[in-house]
């Protein structure tokens, strides 16, 4: 009684193998060198103070009752989670291996990158892509990456993340 064996199977061109050992290496990496670091983004407000008027020192008038302070009450901004962000990241220029070196340092800063892969088609620069709804999240994302080019979302995106269409 004799069993055929099966050969079918995938073989990934050795490429491709490589790229992803390396994003995976460069993405541990960028994980180890940035876990202790304190988060670098910072809201800074510009508080200007009325000047005083000159006081005469002949005239003495009693103080007169201060106003309780009002505090502006300021909704707080919503907070991002980038690891809860799904991103695709894509090559629409002759570079080989950008999108993997980018989904690496998307990964790194904390993103959940769930592919990434060459684009066909003319984008005029580097986009990162939105849904409406994560408007607030493509703003971070393209600030992480230095990105100034943001758009809608358009077919045949996916409309449950953000993609990063990379031109050089």
């Amino acid at each position: 009684m004799s069993r055929r064996r099966d050969e079918r199977g995938v073989a990934f061109p050795s490429p491709l193998v490589m790229l992803s050992i390396i994003a995976i290496a460069m993405a541990g990496i960028a994980f180890v060198a940035t876990k202790d670091r304190p988060a670098e983004e910072r809201r800074v407000e510009t508080v200007s103070r009325a000047e005083e008027p000159a006081v005469d020192p002949t005239v003495t008038e009693p103080p007169a009752p201060e106003a309780p302070a009002v505090t502006p009450t300021v909704e707080p901004e919503p907070v991002i989670e980038r690891g809860k962000v799904y991103v695709e990241v894509y090559n629409n220029s002759g570079i080989r291996g950008l999108a993997a070196s980018t989904a690496a340092k998307v990964s790194g800063a904390g993103w959940q990158v769930v592919g990434s892969d060459n684009w066909y088609g003319t984008v005029p620069g580097t986009t990162v892509y939105f849904p409406e709804r994560l408007k607030a999240e493509a703003e971070l994302l393209a600030l992480d990456l230095g990105v100034q080019r943001m758009q809608p979302a358009v077919s045949p995106m996916k409309l449950d993340r953000l993609t990063v269409i990379l031109t050089g």
